[in-house]
């Protein structure tokens, strides 16, 4: 049976509607994806009359309940705005008024000022248990949302970047950038269920002077074998190593110069000059400069590819601030200065944007330098000619950028910037999503935080971990493969848990641990609903064919209503773009099923109702692993 088919079984029910007439009056709506798209629909035809409120005013409001205890569903009557009336008086008047006999909900009951409405257990189930078999992986995601024209397929698919991670080449990936790829990943994965065209870039900090400097280290120190085995470990401690001898250097012309000695040659020398005029090369397109800085370059994407893959993570482009050339930003920078957004200021260019916006705004603003003195263009100039260029290339309809709350300034310049520059619809369709930081954050192998020592300690913790129950350890397969994918499920889900903008601490012990709301719990959850479909030995077309009629206990209905909000929370997400919305949704699925356990046994009970109970958990363990698919997560079958 098709989800069509299960729905009109449910529309059969009521006399009143048909999906044509529901997507034609409720043109939001798509039941063939979310099935509480029809319950609200019939809860507003049928509040229309008894309320006086026109539905289509009645179903926008209607929300649904963070706990099962309040229902599926709540009115808040006070939305209805009807004058003259005490909305609890309103909600008892309306309940009584209510249906007893209504094919879909139970009485309504009242709660100050909202009516909670209880669906009923065995239509739901009827329902939404075979459209979830049948959906599979495609439950929760609904293609119409990124439509042009939902009606009108041929428009196509609305289109959005989402740039993200953005490492700098030759320096530690630390913390900041974790969390930009976890998030990033996850939003580029919603707009993706959600139908968009999705394109995924990261921007590679690679150009600038001290690649002049990485390149002067590589010459004296370098060797071939480390570059190639691994190329960003090797770079880094090249830069560390230089810019030590550099510090010292420059300090020792300090102390000359303070002497009254003539230093005239030593800085002509030094490696900060020799760095400049190096990358002046690179900019002039020398080729040896260009080939070697290029070589860095590709051999760092291909360790990148290499982590990124283990996060199950995929780029559809790496750009970087080499990529926009030095004629693109002389073209933004002479039209900003025609235009009146730049001046000069001792040899510098800046932005005053207290004289150019009035009051509390431009104020806020305040100045940015554009170029220095010395004719040296600064991120802001790149950022723009690289948004501009962007634009030119994708047509985005939308551009997310994540990147971390201390650089919310930067974001509100350059967007401010394209505004002035009068791409006012540009700046429009642009998104900074921020985040908070990551505190306490090491690795054993000291402070610095390559993602592949990071991945590495939680994938040692968990083998740790796991190497405690031998009698579990013997039966997995791939130990070192299931403690990395562990280890890396720790880590995306306590970066997931709190919203985006809080800090966190980094506590190895507590995310690693089974017990509580962690990843590894998750991970277990997922196994033991993937362990009780390999022992029940039942075929799937019995399965497509199980009695759900026989789901009846509460226990059964409660795991049911839980999986018919999952399309809901999705789309809820994309208002509030942040994972721990996914995040507590699936932690409030994984403690009901594991509560239902004890009370809806699969092995050994009656061939009918195991049948029909094993149906309701493989619907489960598909909701359990869409969700954490979505987070990025990987889902373990053992």
């Amino acid at each position: 049976m098709a989800p069509a088919d299960t729905l009109n079984t449910l529309l059969s029910k009521l006399n009143n509607l048909t999906l044509d007439s529901i997507s034609e009056k409720y043109p939001t709506t798509h039941p063939e994806v979310n099935p509480f798209d029809l319950y609200r629909v019939h809860l507003a035809e049928i509040l229309a009359p008894i309320t006086g409120v026109a539905s289509d005013k009645i179903y926008p409001v209607l929300s649904w309940t963070n706990t099962l205890d309040k229902g599926d569903f709540l009115l808040p009557i006070p939305a209805l705005r009807i004058k003259g009336a005490k909305p609890d008086a309103l909600g008892a008047e309306w309940a009584a008024k209510f249906p007893e006999d209504d094919p879909l909900f139970e009485k309504p009951v009242t709660a100050g000022n909202f009516l909670g409405f209880f669906t009923r257990g065995g239509p739901l189930a009827q329902t939404i248990v075979p459209m979830i078999r049948q959906l599979g992986e495609d439950y929760g995601r609904n293609r119409f949302l990124g439509m042009r024209d939902p009606k009108d397929p041929s428009q196509g698919k609305k289109r959005i970047v989402v740039e993200f991670s953005s490492p700098n080449i030759a320096k530690p990936f630390h913390a900041g950038h974790l969390r930009s790829t976890i998030i990033g990943s996850f939003l580029a994965n919603l707009y993706e269920g959600a139908g968009w065209d999705v394109t995924r870039i990261n921007y590679l900090g690679d150009w600038g002077k001290q690649y002049g400097l990485l390149a002067l280290a590589y010459e004296r120190h370098g060797d071939e074998n480390a570059l190639n085995q691994d190329p960003i470990n090797h770079l880094f401690h090249l830069y560390v190593r230089i810019s030590a001898e550099k510090e010292a250097e420059n300090a020792a012309i300090e102390e000359k110069k303070k002497a009254g000695e003539d230093v005239t040659e030593l800085v002509a020398k030094s490696l900060d000059e020799q760095a400049r005029r190096y990358f002046r090369k690179m900019t002039d397109r020398d080729e040896a400069a260009v080939a070697l800085w290029k070589r860095f370059r590709d051999l760092s994407i291909v360790r990148y590819k290499a982590t990124y893959a283990r996060l199950n993570i995929k780029f559809d482009e790496y750009s970087g601030e080499s990529q926009v050339t030095e004629e693109a930003m002389e073209k933004v920078a002479k039209e900003m200065a025609e235009k009146g957004i730049t001046k000069e200021d001792q040899g510098a260019v800046l932005v005053d944007f207290t004289e150019l916006i009035p009051g509390k705004e431009g104020k806020r603003l305040g100045k940015t330098v554009i170029r220095k003195r010395d004719g040296t263009a600064l991120y802001l100039t790149r950022d723009i000619a690289e948004l501009l260029g962007r634009y030119e290339k994708y047509k985005f309809d939308h551009m997310i950028y994540v990147v971390a709350s201390q650089q919310d300034l930067h974001l509100q310049q350059l967007f401010k910037i394209i505004d002035l520059l009068g791409y006012k619809d540009i700046a429009q369709r642009c998104q900074h999503i921020n985040f908070g930081l990551v505190l306490g954050m090491s690795t054993r192998r000291g402070t610095v935080k390559f993602l592949d020592d990071i991945l590495r300690d939680c994938a040692d913790h968990m083998h740790d971990v796991m190497r405690k129950n031998e009698a579990k350890y013997s039966q997995v397969e791939d130990p070192e493969g299931t403690a990395d994918t562990l280890g890396i499920s720790s880590v995306m889900t306590q970066d997931m848990s709190g919203k985006r903008g809080n800090n966190y601490t980094f506590d190895l012990a507590v995310m690693t641990s089974f017990e509580g709301d962690t990843g590894p719990y998750l991970q277990y959850a997922h196994t033991r609903l993937s362990s009780i479909k390999r022992r029940a030995n039942v075929t799937d077309e019995e399965l497509a064919n199980a009695d759900l009629s026989l789901l009846t206990e509460a226990h059964a209905i409660n795991v049911v209503r839980l999986l018919a909000q999952w399309p809901d929370v999705a789309q809820n997400t994309l208002r509030t773009l942040e994972p721990t919305t996914v995040v507590t949704y699936l932690f409030r699925l994984t403690h009901v099923i594991s509560s239902s356990y004890d009370h809806l046994q699969v092995v050994g009970s009656e061939p009918e109702l195991k049948i029909a109970r094993m149906a309701l958990y493989d619907a489960a363990r598909i909701v359990v692993g869409n969700c954490m698919r979505l987070l990025g997560l990987s889902p373990l079958l053992r």
